[in-house]
C-alpha cells in the first residue's frame, strides 16, 4: 500500500461515516456514527499534518506552500469537529454544523486527491511511498482521538501536544459508543 492509497482508503471511510450519519434512523445510530466519525477524522489529520506535510515540504519545490494551505483548512476542519464533537444529535446545530464541517472536508479532500498526492507521489520512489504509508498507519495509533484546535499544527511541538492528550482521549473513548 503506497501513501495515496492509505490517505485515499481513509477519505472513503470518512465519507461513509458522514453518509451513515445522515441516514442514520434514530439518534443513538446517529450518535454511534458521530464517534466513529470524530474518532476517524481526528486520527487521520493528525497522521497528515505529522507525516504527509513534511515529506510535501521535503520532497516539492512548492511543498511548503502546499502544506501551509492544507494546515490551514485543517484548522478550520479541526474547529468545525471540535464543535461538532460537543453536540447531541437531537442538537439543531447538529446537522448543520456536520454538513459545513463536510463542504470544508470534502474540498480539502479533493485537492488533495486531485494535486496534492499525486505531486508528491511523483517525487517519491515506491519504496518511499510505502515507508511513508507505513507511518503513516503507524502514527495514527498514538495521536488524540478527538479534535483539539488549539494545539500546535507542525511538529514537533505538535507530537509532544498530541502525545499529552492522546490517552485522555482514549480513556473517553472507552465509554462512548461506536457502529
Amino acid at each position: 500500500t503506497n501513501i495515496s492509497e492509505i490517505i485515499t482508503s481513509d477519505h472513503r471511510d470518512l465519507e461513509d461515516a458522514y453518509n451513515h450519519i445522515m441516514n442514520a434512523p434514530d439518534a443513538e445510530e446517529r450518535a454511534k456514527w458521530q464517534n466513529q466519525f470524530t474518532w476517524e477524522l481526528a486520527r487521520h489529520s493528525l497522521g497528515e499534518e505529522l507525516v504527509v506535510y513534511p515529506s510535501m515540504e521535503k520532497h516539492l519545490n512548492n511543498g511548503t506552500d502546499m502544506a501551509d494551505h492544507d494546515r490551514m483548512e485543517h484548522q478550520v476542519v479541526k474547529e468545525l469537529l471540535y464543535k461538532f464533537q460537543g453536540l447531541q444529535p437531537n442538537d439543531p446545530e447538529f446537522m448543520p454544523v456536520l454538513k459545513n464541517l463536510w463542504e470544508n472536508l470534502a474540498q480539502h479532500i479533493k485537492e488533495e486527491e486531485g494535486k496534492d498526492l499525486p505531486q508528491l507521489e511523483e517525487s517519491l520512489d515506491d519504496a518511499e511511498s510505502r515507508q511513508m504509508a507505513a507511518s503513516f498507519h503507524r502514527t495514527k495509533q498514538f495521536v488524540p482521538t478527538r479534535s483539539h484546535p488549539n494545539a500546535p499544527n507542525k511538529p514537533p511541538f505538535e507530537t509532544v501536544a498530541g502525545l499529552m492528550t492522546a490517552p485522555m482521549d482514549k480513556i473517553r473513548d472507552m465509554f462512548r459508543s461506536f457502529p
